[in-house]
């Protein structure tokens, strides 16, 4: 039998250092909320490979379509050889996304293509060079990414220069004590002294910042940056890469708030695990780009899309929107739970928008200082008794939890007593 240590000494021999990785295991199987290991060990999955699994792995409705496509073609280019599932996607995006306007869509490889080329749109569309981006926003690992990003390591150090015209604003957080009205003196400073308003192109925001910690927009906050967008003429561009495609019990987390926004960039669970990004959005202004000015060899690839189309047949048919919701209330009553239970003053703020949930783990409740190294010491002692979980905020002291929406009560129950039985055990 192949073992995790003998595959784990191959990869440290032959794949790049830069890589990390935070299991101890390798993987050899998914199904639903579970993984197994190349061993037989068996995991629940709270991760979802950074949110792709939203449908939980190896949906058999999600693995026929990929390999009734595989059997047709893998790929043509839809820029040289365009194929029907490719526009099935796009008219059903359009369909899906709110606002009484014309809507468009393309497609791209990774969340941050879809973050690329929104900027290049907005730019395209207002002539203008700025771009607004918020505290602890992320938005991908390419330059552009980087730049509109907050985390410095390890995602920025060592890398610059960065692209200039990119403007940070304080995003709201009321656990931290930064208020709409910090926000609203940051803009007013901005413009004031380092760029005229009518010199942005477009804002970009997370209506619940992913790897910034969870923290969820308040809707005055999205109120405020839609007034701003329009006295202003600039782009609005929610980044829903982690939290669309059902993640919060909606099909866009921007539903929660009955805000519009111009531009919606796409990820991660749209494709099911396999590589697919996208913009839905403003027809009029997507098109003011002209042919040719946007695109890529693999966007939007065929099998990707066919799995993006069963994805989206899924979560109609097995209603996971409201699926989503109530598991998204259940984990919050778990870990609220936890809290209420036990003496524990390291359990600091539990927070959530539908199944997006999580929870900030700290020094002692009072200081609110972040407890990075326990909250590491956490997720590895789950990691250990069979539960997969990631860290998120710029500390890293947010465990956030990413189960499927089709995952049963039992098995999120599991789950979190195992992060229970860990927190107890290490204190």
């Amino acid at each position: 039998m192949t073992t995790n240590a003998e595959i784990d000494e191959r990869r440290d021999n032959s794949v790049a250092r830069a890589i990390a990785y935070s299991s101890t295991f390798v993987a050899a199987k998914a199904k639903g909320a579970e993984i197994w290991d190349v061993e037989g060990k068996r995991y629940i999955d709270f991760s979802g490979g950074i949110g792709c699994q939203n449908v939980g792995h190896g949906h058999p409705k999600v693995i026929s379509a990929i390999e009734k496509q595989v059997k047709s073609f893998t790929h043509t280019c839809f820029q040289i050889n365009p194929y029907e599932n490719y526009v099935l996607l796009a008219e059903r995006l359009n369909s899906l996304l709110p606002g009484e306007f014309p809507k468009k869509s393309l497609f791209f490889s990774a969340g941050g293509e879809a973050v690329e080329n929104a900027v290049k749109i907005s730019r395209f569309y207002t002539q203008r060079p700025g771009l607004i981006t918020f505290t602890n926003g992320y938005h991908g690992r390419s330059y552009m990414g980087m730049g509109l990003s907050a985390r410095m390591n390890p995602f920025k150090i060592g890398f610059r220069p960065f692209p200039s015209e990119i403007y940070r604003i304080p995003f709201p957080d009321k656990y931290h004590n930064i208020t709409l009205d910090d926000t609203k003196k940051a803009f007013a400073t901005l413009f004031g002294s380092e760029i005229e308003p009518n010199q942005i192109a477009a804002m970009f925001f997370e209506p619940v910042q992913g790897e910034g910690g969870y923290n969820v927009a308040e809707p005055k906050f999205i109120e405020y940056l839609r007034e701003l967008c329009d006295k202003h003429g600039i782009v609005m561009v929610a980044d829903e890469i982690q939290s669309a495609y059902g993640r919060t019990g909606k099909m866009f987390a921007m539903e929660h708030y009955d805000i519009k926004p111009d531009l919606t960039c796409i990820g991660k669970s749209m494709g099911g695990g396999l590589p697919l990004s996208g913009i839905v959005g403003r027809a009029n202004i997507i098109d003011s780009v002209p042919p040719g000015g946007l695109g890529g060899t693999f966007g939007g690839n065929p099998v990707a899309c066919s799995a993006a189309l069963a994805i989206l047949d899924v979560i109609k048919e097995e209603k996971l929107l409201e699926k989503g919701l109530k598991l998204g209330s259940q984990i919050d009553a778990l870990l609220r739970g936890i809290v209420e239970k036990n003496d524990w003053d390291c359990l600091g703020d539990i927070r959530s928008l539908g199944c997006m949930n999580a929870v900030e783990i700290v020094i002692d409740r009072e200081s609110r200082t972040p407890a990075s190294e326990l909250t590491s010491e956490i997720v590895r002692k789950a990691l250990s008794k069979g539960l997969i979980m990631v860290t998120a905020g710029p500390a890293r002291n947010v465990i956030r939890i990413l189960a499927p929406l089709s995952a049963t009560k039992e098995i999120v129950e599991e789950g979190i007593n195992i992060l229970e039985e860990s927190i107890g055990e290490l204190l």
